[in-house]
């Protein structure tokens, strides 16, 4: 391989990343995807996980992007990020952007629907069980007044 066929910045899934990465680790950066689905990701494809994104060839970077977008047709139900969507039942796995305005839209609905947390999120408090008497406190008085001996 040549150094004129390696690509610095390749796009895969509306993101621009880093050639010079590891192909798992390069595709870890889009949002939606982590290293462990980046590793299957590429055992599906047969792809070498552990070699620079950039010295990919243009057919295996467009195989490697049509995987990312329907990784829900690749992968069993219980590996992807969205489980019987509940606007469509099917399972889904959600990249970038559209994962943002899901998980944004999931919380608008619960807001909506007034459940538990929905009005932890409408009040600003933790919503999946935290400590909240010594932690996440906010405004001027935080801590401890140390008192007069």
């Amino acid at each position: 391989m040549s150094t004129s066929e390696f690509k610095p910045i390749v796009r895969i899934g509306d993101k621009d990343l880093d050639g010079h990465k590891a192909v798992a680790y390069a595709l870890a950066d889009i949002k939606g995807i982590g290293v462990n689905t980046a590793f299957a990701l590429c055992r599906i494809l047969g792809i070498d996980p552990l070699m620079k994104l950039g010295f990919l060839s243009e057919a295996e970077i467009k195989k490697l992007d049509e995987a990312v977008r329907k990784l829900h047709e690749l992968a069993p139900g219980w590996f992807v990020n969205r489980p019987r969507d509940p606007l469509t039942g099917k399972n889904l796995h959600l990249i970038g952007a559209d994962l943002i305005v899901a998980v944004r839209n999931d919380i608008e609905l619960m807001k909506k629907i007034k459940c538990w947390r929905g009005i932890r999120h409408m009040l600003g408090l933790k919503v999946r069980g935290q400590r909240t008497k010594t932690t996440g406190r906010t405004g001027i008085t935080i801590g401890v007044a140390k008192g007069k001996k």
